[in-house]
Parts: structure tokens; sequence; C-alpha cells
């Protein structure tokens, strides 16, 4: 089970990824584009150009969490990189 905490930081990668990278490819993704430790206990959100799929890396204290998301109709609503 998941439990966040209020103080949970949310990091969101602006520039779409390729969502084939799992685990390993996502927390290089962490250290190389956001510049993070992705064992510090945020969520590190990621999307396709598309936006249509969601991939969120996760460090619960024991391991690596990765959650997944597609969207059958519509895009996630994506900030714009400035």
């Amino acid at each position: 089970m998941l439990s966040f905490t209020g103080g949970l930081k949310v990091f969101v990668a602006l520039e779409p990824c390729d969502l084939r990278k799992s685990f390993n490819g996502l927390e290089g993704l962490v250290q190389e584009r956001l510049g993070e430790d992705p064992r510090g206990g945020a969520l590190f959100v990621f999307t396709n150009r598309a936006h249509t799929r969601l991939k969120i890396l996760y460090w619960d204290g024991s391991g690596l969490w990765v959650l997944c998301k597609r969207l059958e109709k519509g895009t996630f609503s994506w900030p714009a990189r400035n």
C-alpha cells in the first residue's frame, strides 16, 4: 500500500520521454534531467509526447515503485516549458 505525507514533493519532467523505460531508465532520468535523488521520497512524473501516458517513479524506503496510466481517450494536461 502506498501512503504519502502532506509534505510530499512532486517533480514533473516537462519534456516528454521514452516511456519504454522502467526502474533503471527512469531513475537515470531523475538524476540526469531533474538533478534529484530518486530515493529522496518524492514522486517523479513523466509523460510521452502525445500526453496519453504517465509513469511515476517513487521510492517508499524499501524499493522503487513504477506506476503507469494509459488514457483510452483524451490527453493529460501538461505544463508548458518556459
